[in-house]
């Protein structure tokens, strides 16, 4: 098993934000506040498209050989570009089977958006079968192909009338599912600089979403029962090993669900 199942958090990109819509003058927050509002009189919604959004977190769990590890790429100093590129450089060294909830719809193409910006290269991402004959009819880019398996989209028989909130699926699962957090409450906890709350809400995202993916495995017949307990074993041990409280949150409420 060679698995690198992600999840990032952005905020707006608010210096794209004053370039594009010529907010010179003004501070970060009314910025952001402008683009919300412009988005929600185009659209009918006030997310932002995925070229105004910033990474501030990727977290990652890995599972390569005999080794299971949940983390968060770079620290709390780290920069976009570092974040982005450490998260290629696992790629380009392991080639890693790449799972996610929705990162066909938002986290690759926001990855591939401000990888454009920072000038980050991956050539193991984007290969498509020119250098490596194996990547021809299995790429990441191949929306059904299995380099890359986003779970919301595969599970909903790539119908999106079908897609479901990973919250609800894991819940559903017995998983804990959101915890203390969620994707909208991500601009306001960077404003106050509490990107270590980012980061660990991230990582909970994360690790539900490879639950999940284990689930899935043995649907389709990849994990037998005892493997998949195995498996979810494996997950138990790193999070009663590990000493970070919001590990040991995910774990009790895995333990105890409602």
């Amino acid at each position: 098993m060679n698995v690198m199942v992600f999840d990032i958090e952005t905020v707006p990109d608010v210096e794209a934000g004053r370039r594009l819509y010529d907010l010179d003058g003004l501070e970060e927050q009314a910025i952001a506040q402008a683009m919300f509002q412009l988005r929600m009189a185009k659209t009918g919604s006030d997310f932002l498209p995925q070229h105004l959004q910033r990474i501030v977190a990727i977290s990652v769990v890995f599972r390569v050989r005999d080794s299971l590890k949940v983390w968060s790429l770079g620290d709390e100093r780290s920069d976009e570009a570092e974040l982005i590129r450490r998260f290629f450089d696992g790629l380009e060294r392991y080639t890693p089977t790449l799972v996610s909830w929705n990162g066909s719809g938002f986290d690759l193409p926001v990855l591939h958006y401000r990888s454009l910006l920072h000038g980050v290269s991956a050539p193991r991402y984007w290969e498509v079968g020119d250098e490596d004959r194996a990547f021809r009819y299995n790429s990441y880019l191949g929306r059904y192909h299995w380099r890359h398996i986003d779970l919301m989209d595969v599970l909903a028989a790539y119908q999106p009338r079908a897609n479901a909130p990973l919250d609800e699926i894991a819940s559903m699962l017995g998983f804990p599912g959101k915890m203390g957090m969620d994707g909208s409450k991500v601009w306001d906890a960077f404003q106050s600089g509490d990107l270590a709350a980012i980061r660990n809400y991230c990582e909970t995202d994360v690790l539900n979403t490879y639950l999940v993916y284990l689930r899935f495995e043995h649907l389709r017949g990849h994990l037998d029962l005892e493997s998949y307990t195995e498996e979810q074993q494996r997950v138990r041990d790193l999070l009663r090993e590990s000493k970070a409280s919001h590990l040991q949150e995910f774990l009790a409420a895995w333990e105890t669900p409602l």
